[in-house]
């Protein structure tokens, strides 16, 4: 569904465009430049390829690309851990989908597709949870179940239609959901890195296509953040929440997958032990005014 080759070509170009000379230890030129960014024969020079097969690379006519290639590129393009992973899992799919990534100019078309289902195993982990504020994510960042604290942490929860729960529709199309977040705009940018991880991983997954075609048509902030190209999963961290009722909030995540529910996360929030967070989470919980 989200074409493999294609996303090679614009993720290369990206980072390309991203970079400075000085930044990856080359002298700036004599000649001034029309756009930032690294020349394709300067990524070619450091990653100790040829300027033609690069260019080939980019413009996704290369074929596979060896795994000593893509390290060499991921070294020159200053890479991080989550866009190595991305960009390997993209030529992966190349290979495995040669066949397809000729057609790397259509559209992504996704069918009708259900949500994913948690299976009873889960829910009654989340009810165990008694002050913990956890949640179940499916597929294209679908919310699935949560516990009754965490009802209470994101008001509203309890109340939305199926069609709804889904995380960056949220954030991006519901402003007093959004209004909750204290980084808001921060979290989009989490989200939307998150999204674009996960379809190197799973171009094909129907859901995830559909939940980023959907936002590119209804959202011009979220178009704009998924051209950037960024990717990260950001599996732990901390977000920051202006809760109506318990006040400012900082909260520690974990993002654990669920290995026997491919598609599926665990994520889980904690406030830091003796702060004032700590206490107005409490109060939350046991459905007390802070």
């Amino acid at each position: 569904m989200v074409h493999s080759a294609a996303e090679l070509s614009l993720f290369l170009k990206a980072r390309r465009g991203s970079l400075t000379p000085e930044e990856v230890g080359l002298p700036d030129g004599i000649n001034r430049r029309r756009v930032r960014g690294l020349r394709r024969e300067e990524v070619a020079q450091l990653a100790g390829v040829s300027v033609d097969y690069y260019t080939r690379i980019e413009q996704g006519r290369s074929g596979a690309v060896s795994d000593e290639v893509l390290q060499a590129l991921a070294r020159a393009l200053v890479l991080s851990a989550d866009e190595r992973r991305y960009l390997h899992n993209l030529a992966g799919n190349i290979t495995r989908r040669s066949a397809r990534a000729a057609r790397a100019t259509e559209p992504c078309t996704p069918p009708e597709t259900p949500r994913q289902t948690v299976r009873p195993e889960l829910r009654a982990l989340l009810r165990s949870m008694a002050g913990t504020p956890a949640a179940v994510f499916g597929r294209g960042l679908d919310i699935l179940a949560w516990n009754p604290v965490m009802g209470r942490l994101w008001p509203g929860l309890d109340d939305l239609p199926e069609a709804e729960l889904n995380l960056p529709r949220l954030l991006f199309t519901d402003p007093a959901a959004a209004a909750l977040h204290a980084d808001a705009d921060l979290l989009r940018g989490e989200v939307v890195a998150r999204l674009r991880a996960d379809t190197g991983r799973d171009p094909e997954e129907p859901r995830l296509c559909a939940v980023v075609t959907d936002l590119q048509r209804s959202s011009a902030l979220f178009r704009e953040l998924w051209e950037t190209h960024r990717v990260e999963e950001a599996p732990h961290g901390a977000h920051r929440l202006r809760h109506p009722q318990a006040g400012e909030l900082t909260l520690h995540f974990e993002k654990l997958p669920l290995p026997a529910d491919p598609g599926q996360f665990l994520l889980v929030y904690a406030p830091e032990p003796g702060s004032p967070s700590e206490e107005r989470l409490a109060l939350l919980a046991a459905g007390q005014p802070a």
